[in-house]
């Protein structure tokens, strides 16, 4: 499974609304709107990976909320 379907299961699982995707740097950036419960538990998601997955570090910061992914979590394309 690749790593933006396993952000977007984990995000859906934990009712997590916002997107991932892919930057042209080969990173994955993910925008999360939750509880800090919720968001604790998905950055641990994060960390693990999926399987095989290799995953260095996860870089979290604060965003303001976004309305445009109010509802459900979306895998998106880089602007």
């Amino acid at each position: 499974m690749g790593f933006r379907y396993f952000t977007q299961h984990a995000a859906e699982k934990l009712r997590i609304s916002g997107y991932v995707r892919n930057l042209r740097d080969g990173r994955v950036e993910a925008f999360a709107c939750g509880t800090p419960e919720q968001l604790a538990q998905f950055r641990a998601q994060l960390e693990r990976g999926p399987r095989f997955a290799s995953v260095r570090e996860v870089l979290e910061q604060e965003a303001a909320p976004d309305e445009r992914f109010g509802a459900g979590f979306a895998i998106t394309r880089e602007d």
